[in-house]
């Protein structure tokens, strides 16, 4: 099949990938421009534009593809079907008429689950137990477009939004690789969306600071959910500290026993109550959470233990 394929992040690679190893022909790739990365500020070119180029595909980076320009430019490649992963613009009515085929799009949901910007973000600081990928017809509405196909991925309670977004990232260029076989040969019916739907928005500073009044499993969903980017962030000593990893946390009765309670004190959220020999222990609004690995700023990555020791850290002292 003769495709245009519109994409930019690490999320799209496999689906561009498997269309080429699938033997279709891909006659552009539209992805976002360079954009200026890093303490240099050096042009940056995309992970779809690079992995094009290696390909040897033909690129095409517009500022704004509904423009004249843009729209006479997709109709000179005469495109069978466009399909759009993660591209970052959205298409115009005009766009979207302009293939035979249609426009498909690979979401990173089991829609209409997760519409938006970060759907796998949000499944898994949700606590989400399973996702997948769909294929759908895209219209004019946001993930609104008419359902192809499916395929489901199990979350586990540990695993990070990175491993889920590599896992997906693969079934969606599969997934796109039947979805076209059975476009061509006929048999592929789309379904409209029905049932609830939420909405998975972009990021912002306010959905990476922790609340330690919070309850235990939230706050390790919260953090599992922002690795590896943003990242969920507290403080120590008025200092920015990117929390990692972290597992809950079920005290014995010998923890108990530990100086902190010997005390008789009452913990207060985000209180240090235990050093272990691989993370802290830390109150929450409703238990305990351990961390396991933190990152302050402009440092490495380093286990929550190293970290609190290299501070002279005391149980006791709070994470804010």
């Amino acid at each position: 099949m003769r495709l245009v394929f519109m994409g930019t992040p690490d999320f799209a690679v496999p689906s561009l990938r498997a269309l080429v190893e699938g033997g279709h022909d891909v006659v552009g790739v539209f992805t976002q421009p360079d954009r200026p990365a890093g303490r240099g500020k050096k042009l940056k070119p995309s992970p779809v534009k690079i992995a094009a180029e290696e390909l040897g595909l033909a690129v095409f980076q517009p500022e704004r593809i509904k423009t004249p320009e843009g729209i006479e430019l997709l109709r000179s490649l005469a495109p069978d079907c466009i399909i759009v992963v993660a591209y970052g613009q959205i298409l115009s009515r005009e766009i979207l008429q302009l293939p035979s085929k249609g426009c498909i799009n690979v979401h990173a949901s089991l829609l209409p689950s997760y519409r938006g910007a970060a759907p796998i973000h949000w499944a898994v600081m949700r606590g989400e137990t399973r996702t997948g990928v769909t294929t759908m017809l895209m219209d004019e509405g946001l993930d609104t477009g008419d359902m192809l196909l499916k395929r489901e991925v199990l979350i586990s309670k540990e695993a990070t939004t990175g491993e889920i977004h590599d896992e997906l990232a693969s079934v969606g260029g599969e997934l796109l690789i039947v979805t076209l076989k059975e476009l061509e040969m006929g048999s592929l019916k789309a379904t409209p969306q029905t049932g609830t739907s939420n909405y998975a928005p972009l990021l912002k500073r306010e959905h990476e600071h922790i609340d330690w009044s919070g309850k235990v499993a939230e706050l390790h969903n919260q953090i599992r959910g922002l690795n590896p980017w943003p990242g969920a962030f507290a403080t120590f000593r008025g200092e920015n500290l990117k929390i990692w990893r972290s597992t809950p946390y079920v005290l014995s009765d010998k923890d108990l026993e530990t100086e902190l309670f010997s005390k008789k004190l009452a913990p207060d959220p985000g209180q240090i109550l235990q050093v272990l020999e691989d993370s802290l222990v830390v109150q929450t609004g409703d238990g305990v959470l351990r961390i396991l690995e933190v990152q302050p700023a402009g440092k490495r990555a380093m286990p929550a233990r190293d970290f609190f020791n290299g501070r002279h850290g005391q149980v006791g002292e709070k994470l804010g």
